[in-house]
């Protein structure tokens, strides 16, 4: 198998090839240009997302050229692949916003460095932006119908799992087309750029399957050798956690790239927080150090909690950059009782939310407090939280759902430290 193969196979990034032996025998031969797509349904990618964007990384240290397609034309359609109903229709003007903000973020993950990472800064000359709704937005439908659609099957199409699942609950016309749009992506970039390789997780496989066989169709009509129009899929398991539950999945909901939507705090325990089973597995997905680091920060007798730490800072520094690890950690040692020593000057980098000094003069209800300091999704899920005894105001547990919270229990700073459960923080600073 190929280098660069293995090294996928070995860090969990390989579930099925259309061809193993021929994607690795054209990779042997010299650099390949491969493709991975991500529609802009929203402003920000979550972690979920950036799962197949570390085998990206690995494939450019390699050597090949990437393309990141980000498909403003498909979205507007949207892919029922892992989905029980359809997505929500977004403006035109929206996507195209969701695309540039994608664009940026992906660019500063191409760019970040941590231990182990290429750290060379010309990375993105092998890096191709592209979006689809240059070849989708303004496509003839009949022209489209004649020239593509006569290559599918329905019959085949409705034995792909993303389709069978989502007759279950309905599937519309709309989303049925989106088989055929993805594989004309791939027609185009192979046309475009070269690129004879897409990858992507499981649920796509159904979709990178009918790419290259309508690739081979039509360059084989137009007279190409089959070897000269031979593509290829690689997708990835999806990532679960060892709980069977959706990756990038927290109480508070997705963990997002964005910090404006989740903080570099909670990014950061997200990952101090994995059970032990998934700690291995997370290091070889999510960083990349040597495996033989990895193995030895894992091996039997090593304390997990100190592989946590060292995991929830290496991907916050690739995700945020090291400064913002840095503080992440400091917050995280402080929340936690991190020794006296600078604690008081680590509370700043703990997630904080100001509040109007007036509000302690009658006092603040617990449950308001807790909903405003943004460890409660709603003020009811904070009054459970109150009631099962799971709040504390600097370190006293509150039981009492009607508790207001006054001056005169803030600590020696004027601040408050909230703590909801065993692991979730949020300091309280006045103005």
């Amino acid at each position: 198998m190929n280098a660069t193969l293995q090294v996928l196979k070995e860090r969990g990034f390989f579930s099925q090839c259309t061809d193993v032996d021929g994607l690795s025998a054209l990779m042997d031969a010299g650099p390949v240009t491969f493709y991975e797509g991500t529609d802009p349904t929203g402003p920000s990618l979550h972690i979920g997302h950036m799962v197949p964007y570390f085998a990206f990384r690995h494939m450019l240290a390699a050597g090949h050229r990437g393309i990141s397609l980000l498909g403003g034309g498909t979205a507007r359609i949207g892919d029922p692949s892992g989905k029980t109903e359809m997505r929500q229709m977004l403006s035109y003007e929206t996507l195209d916003a969701n695309v540039e903000s994608l664009k940026k973020q992906l660019t500063s993950f191409m760019l970040s460095t941590s231990s182990g990472s290429d750290k060379n800064s010309k990375v993105m000359d092998n890096v191709i932006f592209e979006d689809n709704k240059n070849w989708l937005a303004d496509l003839n439908y009949i022209d489209f119908l004649r020239e593509i659609g006569s290559h599918f099957s329905v019959n085949r199409m409705l034995t792909f799992e993303s389709y069978k699942k989502r007759l279950e609950t309905g599937l519309s016309f709309l989303e049925f087309n989106y088989q055929l749009l993805q594989s004309y992506d791939f027609l185009q970039l192979y046309r475009r750029y070269g690129c004879r390789l897409q990858i992507g997780g499981d649920d796509q496989w159904g979709n990178i399957v009918a790419g290259a066989d309508l690739i081979r169709r039509i360059e084989g009509l137009e007279g190409k050798k089959p070897e000269e129009c031979q593509v290829y899929g690689l997708t990835f398991p999806l990532i679960t956690r060892s709980d069977g539950k959706k990756m990038g999945k927290s109480e508070k909901g997705a963990v997002f790239v964005d910090k404006t939507k989740t903080s570099v705090y909670d990014f950061f325990q997200y990952w101090r927080n994995i059970t032990d089973a998934d700690l291995k597995k997370f290091f070889l997905i999510f960083t990349f150090l040597p495996i033989d680091e990895i193995e030895a920060i894992c091996a039997p007798g090593k304390n997990p909690n100190e592989g946590k730490e060292r995991l929830a800072w290496e991907v916050t520094s690739l995700i945020h950059g090291k400064d913002e690890a840095d503080k992440a950690m400091a917050g995280a040692k402080a929340a936690f009782g991190g020794g006296s020593d600078g604690v008081a000057a680590d509370k700043n980098a703990m997630p904080t939310v100001p509040l109007a000094k007036s509000r302690f003069d009658e006092g603040i209800n617990i449950t308001d407090l807790f909903y405003e300091a943004k460890l409660c999704a709603t003020k009811s899920d904070a009054r459970r939280l109150v009631e099962q005894g799971g709040a504390s105001v600097n370190g006293t547990a509150l039981s009492d759902v009607k508790a207001l919270i006054k001056k005169d229990m803030l600590d020696a700073d004027g601040e408050l430290i909230l703590k909801a459960g065993k692991k979730r923080f949020s300091r309280i600073v006045l103005q």
